[in-house]
């Protein structure tokens, strides 16, 4: 292997903890060398060697550091990632990547410019649900898609303590938080849609911010895509159900790796990115004769490691991204449309 990228978070709450800090640690392409941690100083407790940097500007002017990743509070991932950009530093943005596309347009155009790779963290296409649900539509066994619904649903009635989270800032609410990941996922699988129409609620007491989101997506060959997400949902409905000429498939919105480095499970672990008994999907698909053929589809192993294997791949051997800039493109421009 080529030398490791020295790596840099730019905060160390629940996203770097889970989701960046273990994988850096773990793949040998990289060396996670600094976190910006401004008051609570606690990835030394994690990672020993691992530096505690006082401020921003003391990451972009550490000549060592090739990659910043920036997840910080969503308003601010234009900021950083220009500052990141300008200092020449590579950068993995975490979703969502801009509030608008004139922003990220921007942004692709300043990192072509400095010769510099963005990259866009879309965690989600590389969970177990959504591997095996694309191999089943790849399959061919549903037929021609009719109908496919997705949701991300959970209860929180009480207003977070997240202030980027719930006040109205460039990019906050639900659709931003939450609707991102589908609609990354379907556009992954779909592309554009032919249209589009978008609806967006309030419905917490006292929340300045959306907390339920629907789009309608309407592809070619009249292919009809529903998302949905909500924040008051008690009970949750299975969160991928798609219906086809041939048959249906229908399987629980879950992955397991989240709550296992939750548990301290880390990615080297044998068990890691398996998914529990009891949550594999159910085909049912319909033979010439009319026989109705029901089969449990057990999950594909969830891998977050192989979007790190990305970015190193992207920086060291200039590889494609899978995470494309015309998708995340198609993603604002349906994010930051005006809702019904």
């Amino acid at each position: 292997m080529q030398r490791p990228i020295v790596t840099a978070l730019l905060a160390y709450g629940m996203s770097g903890k889970l989701f960046h800090a273990p994988f850096i640690n773990f793949h040998q392409g990289f060396d996670f060398k600094g976190v910006f941690e401004h008051n609570n100083k606690r990835v030394q407790a994690d990672y020993p060697g691992v530096k505690s940097y006082e401020s921003l500007p003391q990451i972009l002017d550490d000549k060592e550091i090739e990659l910043v990743i920036v997840n910080t509070p969503s308003n601010l991932h234009v900021e950083h990632t220009k500052q990141a950009l300008l200092a020449g530093k590579h950068v993995l943005v975490e979703k969502p990547f801009a509030p608008s596309v004139k922003e990220a347009k921007e942004l692709f155009a300043l990192a072509l410019k400095l010769d510099r790779k963005i990259m866009i963290y879309q965690n989600r296409r590389f969970s177990s649900d959504f591997a095996v649900t694309r191999d089943v539509i790849n399959s061919g066994k549903l037929g021609h898609i009719i109908e496919m619904h997705l949701r991300y649903d959970r209860y929180r009635s009480e207003i977070g303590p997240k202030a980027f989270k719930e006040n109205p800032f460039p990019a906050s609410g639900i659709m931003y938080d939450l609707a991102a990941h589908l609609l990354d996922q379907v556009i992954c699988l779909m592309g554009r849609p032919e249209s589009y129409r978008k609806i967006t609620g309030i419905y917490r007491e006292k929340s300045k911010v959306d907390d339920y989101g629907h789009i309608h997506l309407v592809y070619p060959g009249k292919k009809n895509v529903f998302i949905t997400t909500s924040l008051l949902v008690a009970d949750p409905l299975p969160g991928i159900v798609i219906h086809g000429s041939k048959g249906s498939f229908i399987k629980s919105f879950c992955d397991s790796q989240e709550d296992q480095l939750i548990a301290g499970m880390k990615p080297g672990d044998a068990e890691f990115g398996k998914e529990a008994a009891g949550k594999e999907g159910r085909l049912t698909t319909v033979s010439s004769i009319g026989e109705k053929i029901t089969e449990s589809i057990p999950s594909i192993r969830g891998k977050y490691i192989e979007l790190f294997e990305s970015v190193y791949q992207n920086i060291r051997n200039n590889n494609p991204f899978p995470v494309k800039e015309e998708e995340v493109l198609i993603q604002l421009e349906i994010l930051e449309s005006k809702a019904e």
